[in-house]
């Protein structure tokens, strides 16, 4: 059964940090091995030049990870970020960027994601990140 937007925000609201949640990420798609989170655009969020902050993307990524091996898994467990190398294309200014994360394997005791960073305003990829985790639970 493929997890509901709504199953997927209760994910964000129940298990992350209150830090975390102040970038404001919501669920725009989920899918068996793939999520889509907004991060919409924030004053509190840009650094020196008006730019995003490298460390609110590589925030995202790691949390649009959550979901997405949560929805393959069919529900949330505990996992924890093994590795994450996040590469970076372009600044965002002044726009949402849409982070869609995409489990490419997922074992029993490990899930491996790709993760596409796109600047809502332009369509253009702002980052990419992959990630590994481990499954606790």
């Amino acid at each position: 059964m493929t997890m509901t937007n709504a199953e997927a925000d209760k994910i964000l609201s129940a298990n992350f940090a209150p830090w975390v949640l102040q970038l404001g990420l919501t669920v725009e798609a989920v899918e068996e091995r793939r999520a889509i989170l907004r991060m919409p655009w924030s004053d509190g969020l840009a650094r020196e030049g008006g730019a995003l902050s490298g460390q609110a993307l590589m925030a995202a990524a790691d949390t649009a990870t959550v979901i997405a091996v949560s929805a393959a898994r069919g529900a949330y467990g505990p996992m924890t970020t093994v590795q994450q190398s996040t590469s970076f294309q372009r600044a965002v200014l002044g726009s949402d960027v849409l982070i869609e994360a995409v489990v490419t394997k997922l074992g029993r005791r490990m899930a491996f994601a790709d993760i596409t960073m796109t600047d809502e305003g332009s369509g253009e990829i702002a980052a990419r990140a992959s990630t590994v985790y481990a499954l606790l639970g």
